[in-house]
C-alpha cells in the first residue's frame, strides 16, 4: 500500500471516530435533557424566586458578562451572580476605575433591581485560589445540607477568595441561621450577607407560588434548564461524617447599590 492510500485511509478513519463522537455526545446531551426535565420541577418548587423571575435572572447575568468582558481590561476577573434582579460582582480588578466602570455596565442593564460590588482592587486570584474556592463552596452546601431546620436550596452559596457570600430571598431567622452555618466551615474567612429579606408570612407564600410553577411545568412536560436554581447539592456529595469545626468567621452585611429598575417596574415582578 503506498503513502497517498495510507494516508487517505487514515483521513477516512478519523472522519468516522469524529462523526461517530458527535452521534454519542448527542445522545447523552438529550438523555441529560430528559433528566433535567424530570428533575426539574423539584428544583424549582425550592426556590421561591416565580420562574419569570429566575428566567430574567439568567438573562440579567448573561448580558452582564458579556458586557463587562467587553468593557474591561484583560486583567480584570469578574464574575456575575444574579438572584432576584440583584447582581454579585466578586473577584479582582486592577484599579477602582474598573471597579466603578464594572457596576456602571451592569447599572445599564435593563431590569437590575440593585447591584452588590464586592470587586478587590488587586491582582487577579490564581488558579488554586479559584479551586480552593469551588472547594469550600461545596463545604458550605454540604454543611447547610446536614443542618437541622434549614433548607439549603434558599441559599445561593458564592465564594471568592475564600469569603463567602450568601444570597436568597429569606427571613431575617432563615439568613442568622444560614450565615452561622457558613461561618463555621473550616477555610471561611468572612461570610458577607447578600439576602432581600422578607416576612415570614411573605415566605410561605412564596414558597406555595412556587410550588404552583412547578405542578405547572411538570404537568405541560416543559423542559427546565440543566442549572440548579439555587444551590442544589448532589446527594453524592453528602455524608454522614460530621464537618470539622472552626471559631466562628466574622459576618457582614454588604453594601446595596441601586440598579437600573425603577419602582414601578420592580412592583410588577
Amino acid at each position: 500500500m503506498n503513502k497517498t492510500r495510507v494516508k487517505a485511509t487514515l483521513a477516512n478513519a478519523t472522519l468516522v471516530v469524529t462523526m461517530l463522537s458527535g452521534v454519542a455526545l448527542t445522545l447523552q446531551g438529550c438523555a441529560l435533557a430528559v433528566v433535567g426535565a424530570a428533575a426539574g420541577g423539584t428544583l424549582i418548587a425550592t426556590d421561591r424566586r416565580t420562574l419569570g423571575a429566575q428566567t430574567e435572572d439568567r438573562e440579567i447575568q448573561v448580558k452582564a458578562s458579556s458586557r463587562i468582558n467587553e468593557n474591561l481590561p484583560d486583567a480584570a476577573h469578574v464574575n456575575v451572580t444574579v438572584f432576584n434582579r440583584r447582581v454579585l460582582l466578586t473577584g479582582e480588578v486592577p484599579d477602582d476605575a474598573s471597579k466603578q466602570k464594572a457596576e456602571a455596565v451592569v447599572r445599564d442593564i435593563n431590569n437590575v433591581g440593585s447591584i452588590v460590588n464586592e470587586l478587590a482592587i488587586q491582582g487577579a486570584a490564581s488558579i488554586s485560589s479559584r479551586a480552593n474556592d469551588s472547594y469550600l463552596e461545596g463545604r458550605v452546601k454540604t454543611a447547610m445540607v446536614g443542618e437541622k431546620d434549614l433548607r439549603a436550596n434558599y441559599y445561593k452559596v458564592v465564594c471568592e477568595r475564600s469569603i463567602v457570600y450568601l444570597m436568597g430571598l429569606v427571613t431575617p431567622d432563615e439568613g442568622a441561621h444560614g450565615a452561622d452555618v457558613a461561618a463555621r466551615v473550616p477555610g471561611v474567612e468572612q461570610v458577607v450577607k447578600v439576602y432581600q429579606y422578607i416576612k415570614p408570612e411573605e415566605a410561605v407564600a412564596l414558597s406555595a407560588a412556587a410550588s404552583s410553577d412547578a405542578s405547572a411545568v411538570s404537568a405541560a412536560s416543559a423542559p427546565v434548564a440543566a442549572e440548579p436554581t439555587v444551590g442544589t447539592v448532589p446527594d453524592s456529595s453528602v455524608t454522614s461524617r460530621p464537618l470539622d469545626t472552626q471559631t466562628p468567621a466574622p459576618v457582614k452585611q454588604s453594601d446595596v447599590h441601586p440598579g437600573s429598575a425603577n419602582p414601578a417596574s420592580a412592583a410588577k415582578k
